[in-house]
C-alpha cells in the first residue's frame, strides 16, 4: 500500500511569542517494511534555522528555531509512504515468555542487546504491582510469548473503553487502570508497563492509520489523529507490533512515524517558547491511498526537505 499523509498542527497563542525552539518528529521512519517516497515540512512563521538529525532511537527528527514575533504557529508535514505487511510468526511457536525475558537480560541472542534498552520502566511507564498482576493473567508459566501478548492485547481492548475526554497527555498509567478509560496513547503505555514489569522489551510506536478504510471494512479507532501502538521483541523472530486500541496486529494499514520508550521520546512537536501566554491547539491528520499527486510543494524558504 502507498499512502499520502498530511499532518497539520496549529498553535494559537493568547500573547505574542518572541522566540521559540522546537524538536519535531513528523517524518515517517524508513524500516524493512516501510519506504518514504517523498517528504515535506512547511512551517509558518518561516524558521530562521533548521536542522535534520537522527535521535537516540534512530528516528528522523527536525530542530527549528523561530526568532520572529508571532501569535500563531503552523506546522504541516506531508509524506508519501509505501508500506508492506510484516511476516508474523505463529504465536504458538514462539518461545516461552520467560526465555525471551532471560535472553534479554543476558543478551545471549541476536538482537537482545538492542532490545534490552526497551525492557525498563520509563517516565510514562513506571513499573508497579498493578501492571504486573494484570500482565500475569495472560503470561502464565511457560506460555509462548506472542500468544500471551495477543491475549493481553485483547484484554486491554475488552477491559478499557476509548474515551478522548477521560485523560490527557500527562495522565499516569495508574489512573488509566483506575478509570478503565483512555485513548490509544494510554493503552499503549498501559501495555508497555505490563510487559516491562515481566522483563519483556517493548517499544512505544507512534504513527498513523488509514482515515477512510476500503468499502466493507470497519473504520479503526484513532484514524483522525496520530495513533500509537506497541512493538514487542519476541526473541529470534524479532519485533511484532500489537495495537491494543483496536485488538489487532498492525499490517499494511499502520504507518510508522517513530518509536521510543514512551510518548515523551517521540512527541510530534516539543520545544521551548518565550512568551505566548496560554494557547489553543488544533491537529488534523489525513491518510489516504495514493491515487494522485497531493501537490507537496511550497516556497523553498519554507520547506526543509533534504531527502
Amino acid at each position: 500500500m502507498i499512502y499520502d499523509i498530511r499532518h497539520r498542527t496549529d498553535y494559537a497563542y493568547t500573547a505574542p511569542v518572541a522566540f521559540s525552539h522546537h524538536l519535531l518528529h513528523l517524518e515517517p521512519r524508513t524500516t524493512y517494511r516501510q519506504r518514504v517516497h517523498a517528504q515535506s515540512l512547511v512551517v509558518e512563521p518561516v524558521p530562521v534555522w533548521g536542522d535534520r538529525r537522527q535521535d537516540a532511537f534512530g528516528n528522523p527528527a527536525r530542530a527549528i528555531t523561530i526568532d520572529r514575533e508571532h501569535r500563531r504557529l503552523t506546522v504541516e508535514a506531508r509524506a508519501t509512504v509505501e508500506v508492506t505487511a510484516p511476516a508474523i510468526p505463529d504465536p504458538a511457536a514462539t518461545k516461552p515468555w520467560e526465555a525471551v525475558a532471560d535472553a534479554c537480560r543476558q543478551a545471549n541472542e541476536a538482537g537482545a542487546l538492542g532490545a534490552a534498552r526497551f525492557a525498563f520502566a520509563s517516565p510514562f511507564t513506571p513499573g508497579d504491582d498493578v501492571a504486573e498482576d494484570y500482565a500475569r493473567q495472560s503470561f502464565t508459566q511457560g506460555r509462548p510469548v506472542l500468544a500471551a501478548a495477543l491475549d493481553l492485547n485483547h484484554r486491554i481492548f475488552r477491559d478499557f473503553s476509548f474515551d478522548p475526554s477521560a485523560t490527557s497527555v500527562a495522565t499516569p498509567v495508574a489512573d488509566v487502570f483506575r478509570l478503565r478509560r483512555g485513548v490509544c496513547q494510554d493503552f499503549a503505555h498501559l501495555m508497555l508497563a505490563a510487559l516491562r514489569s515481566l522483563g519483556l522489551p517493548a517499544r512505544y510506536v507512534s504513527g498513523y492509520l488509514l482515515t477512510q478504510p476500503p468499502a466493507g471494512q470497519e473504520r479503526l479507532i484513532g484514524s483522525d489523529v496520530s495513533h500509537a501502538w506497541v512493538s514487542l521483541w519476541v526473541g529470534t523472530d524479532g519485533w511484532v507490533d500489537l495495537d491494543p486500541t483496536n485488538d489487532l496486529l498492525p499490517a499494511d494499514g499502520h504507518i510508522t512515524l517513530a518509536w521510543g520508550r514512551d510518548y515523551g521520546d517521540v512527541s510530534p512537536i516539543v520545544g521551548v517558547v518565550y512568551g505566548g501566554g496560554g494557547h489553543e491547539l488544533e491537529v488534523a491528520v489525513d491518510v489516504v491511498p495514493a491515487m494522485a499527486d497531493m501537490g507537496i510543494s511550497a516556497a523553498p524558504s519554507e520547506v526543509f526537505n533534504d531527502l
